[in-house]
Formats: structure tokens, sequence, C-alpha cells
């Protein structure tokens, strides 16, 4: 029930350590891909990796992914090379370290819609062929910050813990929509992981990292590949009565 054999599955920011570790996994789990991401050449690199590796088809698509336009675009070509679209996992995302106090309404509005535009408007384009098809798995990548606020005023992202806690809601609103049509929507919510965002921001910072693994129930965070194996439940028909669900991966986080 978990195998993806004859899916085809569609990864926005597919590039970026989640995204493109996913779309890997999609592959070796019997998925043809869709990538999607601004970056042609990164694109290309991925999608010869995937398709040397497992052999599975693979359609790359570089696009502005909060541009309407290109993201109606993008689907209509995922539709005329594969016919139809199976999975969407939603994973662009952005954060800043600023409180409210100090952040700008322009960077207040970039990140929110750096979060929220991506997976609207994808969502937006894609579910009309999922109900005509009667199936869908959508996967919108949320975080732990969705609920969770930090107590050191330097770990401060209020914009992010507005944006990410958007996009649960949007799932949620989705899930009971569309759960008619046999699509489920969820959300996931990933704590830590070391990807191109948080590479120069939380994991440069070995005083937070300390303190971090230290208050964390698992004592570490997240190692390259742990989020992988929720994503495949939620594509797979192994979560098909499972919808609207927010799911954390966090190592315990939420439990301290």
């Amino acid at each position: 029930m978990f195998q993806l054999n004859n899916k085809i599955a569609v990864i926005t920011g597919a590039t970026g350590g989640l995204g493109s570790s996913a779309a890997m996994t999609y592959a070796q789990y019997g998925a043809d891909v869709a990538l999607l991401d601004l970056s042609q050449e990164k694109l290309d690199a991925l999608a010869t990796e995937i398709e040397s590796s497992t052999g599975r088809k693979t359609l790359t698509i570089c696009c502005d992914l909060c541009a309407e336009d290109e993201v109606k675009a993008a689907v209509e070509k995922i539709i005329s090379v594969y016919g139809r679209i199976d999975i969407l996992l939603n994973n662009v995302g952005k954060s800043i370290r600023k409180s409210i106090e100090e952040i700008s309404k322009e960077e207040w509005d970039s990140i929110m819609e750096t979060n929220i535009y991506p997976g609207f408007f994808m969502c937006k384009y894609a579910l009309p062929y999922m109900k005509a098809q009667q199936y869908g798995k959508i996967v919108n990548i949320s975080s732990a910050n969705a609920i969770l606020g930090s107590k050191d005023p330097s770990q401060a992202r209020h914009v992010y813990n507005a944006a990410k806690a958007a996009v649960h809601g949007m799932t949620v609103g989705l899930a009971g929509s569309y759960a008619q049509f046999n699509i489920t929507v969820n959300s996931i919510a990933p704590a830590l992981f070391k990807t191109p965002m948080t590479a120069h921001t939380s994991f440069a910072d070995e005083k937070f990292l300390e303190g971090y693994c230290r208050a964390i129930p698992i004592n570490r965070t997240a190692n390259d590949g742990e989020l992988n194996g929720t994503i495949i439940y939620l594509s797979s028909d192994a979560s098909s009565y499972v919808t609207g669900q927010y799911l954390l991966v966090d190592g315990g986080l939420h439990c301290v």
C-alpha cells in the first residue's frame, strides 16, 4: 500500500534539501515525477540523478511559483506530458529571524507570499484534474513553528509562525471540501532539518544548537531523509482514511 507505481508526483521547491530528497524517494517508490523550481541548472542535475538511479521519468519546469500565470502554465505542461497529477507536494518556504517589532511590512509580505502563494496556486490549478480523475494526494509542508514559538528573542520568526499556520489552515479547509472527490489533503510539520535555508541560520549558531539538542527528547536535529517516510505515507494509499491532519516530525519537540 506504500508503493506509488504508475503515479505522477509533482514536487515544488524540488531542488532544496527536503524537496530533492523527497523527489528521489517518490521515484524509488515507483512514481514518475515533475520537478518545479527556479533554477533550470539545478533541476537538470536532479533529474539526471533520479533517472540514472531509479529509471523513472522526470519532467523539469523552471518557474516562479509565486507567479500565478507561471504556475498555471506549469500545471498545463504536466498534464500535457503525463496526463494526470496524482500527488502534489507543496514544499516552497522562506523564513526570516525577526520579531514583529523589527520586521518591515515589505519583509512580512515577502515571507507570507513565499510560504502561501505557491501552495495556493498549485492547488488551484491541480485540483480540477484531481477531481476529474476522482483521486489525489496533496501534502503541504508546514513547520513545527506553526504551533511553537521561541522564548529566546534571537530566535523569533513571527511572520514564519503566521505563514506556516496559514498553510495548515488551508490544508484543513481543502481537506473538508475535497474528500468527497477521493482527494486527501494533509500537512507535515518538520522541526529542525539541515537545508539551504537553515544551514546559515540555526545550524550556524552553535549555542542555539547545543540548547536545542539538549531540550529535544531525541537529543539531536533531524537526519537527512527522516521526513521521507511521512511524505510517502501521506502520498500513498496507506493513508487513504487520513485527511486534514497536521503531522509533526519533530523528535518530540512539542512534548517539552
